[in-house]
This record gives structure tokens, C-alpha cells and sequence, in this order.
């Protein structure tokens, strides 16, 4: 295998606690997912640490909620500032820590600057309304209204697979609300999340108001989740996960954006040629490890055929290696176990009348992007989730059936629809089982500020800056007697 082109000596990255660099008794190797190569000794907290940084966020709570709207905007609109300025910068670290290939990395932070900008925006619209008292007849002669005030302390777990810009809509909107936070990011990419809080420091955020904790999640995470200091958990990751959090934060609030299979309707009457790329995009960017990947695919028995076979070809023009080359499309999965996990639930369609019309090999270590047809929805590759570079199509005859196919699903995050007809679109909109519908286009199309998360088993809550802030503040009621 190919190394990556990591010039960088092998870093010592410390936690990040109060606003300064905290050793850990312990550091663990960080290697990355394409060469193996050591790229970094990461701190491994324990439970003492942890709980000093829930101190940290704890203790400036107060300047945080007391921090004018403009001020926490400011802070939060010079975050996107140094990070537009540092893009390459943080491009090659998400390169080099989760394989991501480089032109998707660099996607990722031109995503994020974003974020932080939407959350700078809402940090200054956060308000809240009159009640007419006088509409019941015990309230003549009195005035109300309700203000929303910051939660707290808020800890964050989050994934590795946009950990740049996922980590960004979790302290945004914090930041925004004027709460503090304790991160906790994913073991495999740490090195954007403490980069980021670097940013912050520089961009004036007081000691104390993010903190970012490394570590095993049954260890870091488990303490966070059970503080009572801290008030609020958002969390996305996986089912079981979600779960144990759900159940262990007593009555914190929580939002969990948890597992998809996410799944796309294909009408009779569709232009297949324009909607390719698109197709090839929400399946297989970043190794299909999105939570809104496009696992599977209905499409209409008059255009599956034709729809097959030039999707399978477009996949198999597709360049499988190291992410820093910029032709890159498809690099490794995160880890090894991944990958053979993949492996195996391609294998398991072999038993079946499932049939691959692309991939399903590896090349150098990286799981090409592969394409099943014909799959029942008892397979893992139908009914689990891949989060892997893998999409399987079958075919149906109406638009009726394929979306009871879609909501045959323990999942429900978002689902996509191309039609032209728009009494099918109003139908898939009005019965797909799911936190979202994306009509003609894939339902991997997210926007950093719209309202985003799912339904079943796909989680809790929603993010995007205005809903997420709403989720990260308390309703309070004031209440004036007249009288």
C-alpha cells in the first residue's frame, strides 16, 4: 500500500482542559487508516481528567450565559474566519487522521466555516414571544412572555467521519446559546477537534468554555454521561451506543442521531443520465461512511436496467488509493475491522439471489465501491447499516411499493425521490417514514442549517444551528400581574 504523504513528525497531543494543554498518564498511538503509519500519541483520560474538565465547563458556566448575544457571535464569526484562512491546513489533518479523501476534506472545512457562521447568525436571533393572557378569563390584567436561557454545562460525542464540521454543530450552537461544553471526540480523529479548540482559544472563547477530552469511550464518555453537572448530552454515533447513553442519562435532555440505511425512489419516466453523478456521490463519498449515505435504491422496472448498468459503470471509473491525491474518490475505511466486517456482508449475498454488478473486491487494502442488485431486505447490506462504500438497487413496479420497501426499515433519517410526476412526489412525501424527504435528488443533500435528524432507530432531536440551539436552551415563562 501506497504511504500517505504525511510529512508531519508523530505529534503529542495533550487534552485540552480549562482553556490549557493537560497530560494524560497514559498516550496511545494514532495510525493512520491508509498506510499504518503512526501519525500521533494521543492523551487517554480517565475519569479523574474527565471530571476535571466537566469542573473546567462547569465553573464558566456563568460567564458563558452572562456573555452578551453579540460577543458569543463574534467569537463564534472569528472561528470561521481563522479556519477559511488555515482551510489546507485543516483539510490534510481530516485527510490524515480519517482517510477522507483530500478534495472531500477540503469540502468538510469549506462546510464548517459555514456552520460557525450560521451559528454566529442564531447566536443573535435567539428569543422568544408574548403570550396573550388575556385569551383566558383568569388572565385579564396580566402580561407574559418567555425568554430561552443556556442549558449549561453540554457534552458533546461525536463521530469520525466529518469530524471537522460534526464537532461544529455541536459547539456552534452551544457556543451560541451561551453554554459550555465537554467534547468528547471519536478515538480515531482527534486531531481536528483539538485543532478547532485551538481556533477558539485564539478567537477569545474564555478558559473553560470548551474542553475537549480524549480517550475510551466507556471511560471519558460514561462520565460525562453521568454528571449530574452536566445538563444536556448530544451524541451521534451508533444504535447501541445511543442507547446506553439514553438510558444512563437519567433526565438530562439528550439528542442522538443514530443509524440510517438511507434509500433513494427512482420514477418511471426519469432522466437516468442527469441523475448519475448524483447517485454516485450520496453512494460512495467519503467510503460511504455518512450517516445519509445512499445505502439502497428503488428504482422503477422501465428504468432499472438502463440505470444498472450506467451506474455500475460510472463506479467502476472511480480511483481507489491514497486520499492526498487529489483524483481520489475512494480511499480506507477507518479501520481494518470495518472493512473486513464489509467484506463479510458482501460475502453473505453470495448464499442469496443477490448478484454484484460492480466491486465488492478490496485493492490495496480499500474496499473498492460496489454496487448489489436484486437484494432481499433481510441481508445486512438492506437492512443494517453499511456505512461503507456499498449500495444495492433493486427494482420495483410503483412508486406505492418502493416506499413501503423504504419503510420496511428499523431506520428512518432521510429518504430521496426522483420523479417527474408530482402526485408520486406528494405521496412519498407524505408517507415515507422518515426525518426527512429530498425530492429529486439524493437523500444524502444536507444543508448545515436546515433541520436535520430521523426517526425509529435514527435517533432523537434535530440539528442544524437554529434547531440545535433551540434543543441546547430552557424555555422560561415570566409572568406580570397587573392587577
Amino acid at each position: 500500500m501506497n504511504k500517505v504523504k504525511n510529512e508531519t513528525a508523530v505529534q503529542t497531543k495533550q487534552l485540552f482542559i480549562g482553556g490549557e494543554k493537560v497530560e494524560a498518564p497514559r498516550y496511545a498511538p494514532l495510525y493512520s487508516p491508509y498506510s499504518g503509519e503512526q501519525i500521533a500519541d494521543i492523551a487517554m483520560a480517565d475519569q479523574e481528567l474527565t471530571t476535571k474538565a466537566i469542573d473546567a465547563a462547569y465553573e464558566a458556566r456563568d460567564i458563558m450565559k452572562n456573555m452578551p448575544a453579540f460577543e458569543r457571535a463574534e467569537i463564534l464569526e472569528k472561528v470561521s474566519v481563522l479556519l477559511k484562512e488555515r482551510l489546507e491546513e485543516a483539510a490534510q489533518i481530516i485527510s490524515m487522521e480519517s482517510a477522507k479523501p483530500i478534495t472531500f476534506s477540503k469540502a468538510e472545512v469549506s462546510r464548517t466555516i459555514e456552520t460557525y457562521k450560521f451559528a454566529a447568525e442564531e447566536a443573535k436571533r435567539i428569543h422568544g414571544e408574548t403570550i396573550p393572557f388575556d385569551a383566558a378569563t383568569g388572565g385579564v390584567g396580566r402580561i407574559g412572555y418567555t425568554v430561552r436561557e443556556a442549558i449549561g454545562v453540554i457534552g458533546a460525542i461525536t463521530p469520525f467521519n466529518f469530524p471537522l464540521n460534526l464537532v461544529a454543530h455541536k459547539v456552534g450552537p452551544a457556543i451560541a446559546a451561551g453554554n459550555t461544553i465537554v467534547l468528547k471526540p471519536a478515538s480515531q480523529t482527534p486531531l481536528s477537534a483539538l485543532y478547532i479548540a485551538e481556533l477558539f482559544e485564539e478567537a477569545g472563547l474564555p478558559a473553560g468554555a470548551l474542553n475537549v477530552v480524549t480517550g475510551p469511550g466507556g471511560v471519558v464518555g460514561d462520565t460525562i454521561v453521568e454528571d449530574d453537572r452536566v445538563s444536556m448530552v448530544t451524541f451521534t454515533g451508533s444504535v447501541p451506543v445511543g442507547i446506553g447513553i439514553r438510558s444512563k442519562a437519567g433526565l438530562k435532555k439528550t439528542t442522538l442521531e443514530l443509524g440510517s440505511n438511507a434509500a433513494l425512489i427512482i420514477d418511471k419516466g426519469v432522466d437516468i443520465d442527469a441523475i448519475i453523478d448524483r447517485c454516485i456521490m450520496g453512494a460512495f463519498s467519503n467510503q460511504g461512511q455518512v450517516c445519509i449515505s445512499l445505502q439502497r435504491i428503488y428504482a422503477h422496472e422501465e428504468v432499472y436496467e438502463a440505470f444498472v448498468e450506467k451506474f455500475a459503470e460510472a463506479a467502476k471509473q472511480l480511483k481507489v488509493g491514497d486520499p492526498f491525491d487529489p483524483e481520489t474518490y475512494i480511499s480506507a475505511m477507518i479501520t481494518k475491522r470495518e472493512t473486513e466486517r464489509i467484506a463479510e456482508w458482501v460475502e453473505e449475498t453470495k448464499n442469496s439471489e443477490a448478484e454484484i454488478a460492480a466491486g465488492g473486491n478490496l485493492t490495496n487494502g480499500v474496499f473498492e465501491p460496489t454496487i448489489i442488485t436484486n437484494a432481499h431486505h433481510e441481508l445486512n447490506v438492506s437492512c443494517s447499516e453499511a456505512f461503507a462504500p456499498i449500495v444495492v438497487v433493486n427494482k420495483i413496479s410503483s412508486v406505492e411499493e418502493a416506499v413501503a420497501e423504504v419503510n420496511h426499515s428499523k431506520f428512518g433519517l432521510q429518504a430521496g425521490i426522483y420523479t417527474e410526476n408530482i402526485t408520486h412526489a406528494l405521496y412519498a412525501a407524505k408517507h415515507l417514514h422518515v426525518g426527512g424527504v429530498i425530492i429529486n435528488d439524493v437523500p444524502t443533500y444536507r444543508v448545515d442549517h436546515m433541520p436535520y435528524g430521523g426517526v425509529k432507530e435514527s435517533g432523537t432531536g434535530r440539528e442544524g444551528l437554529k434547531y440545535a440551539v433551540e434543543e441546547m436552551t430552557e424555555l422560561k415563562l415570566i409572568v406580570w400581574n397587573q392587577n
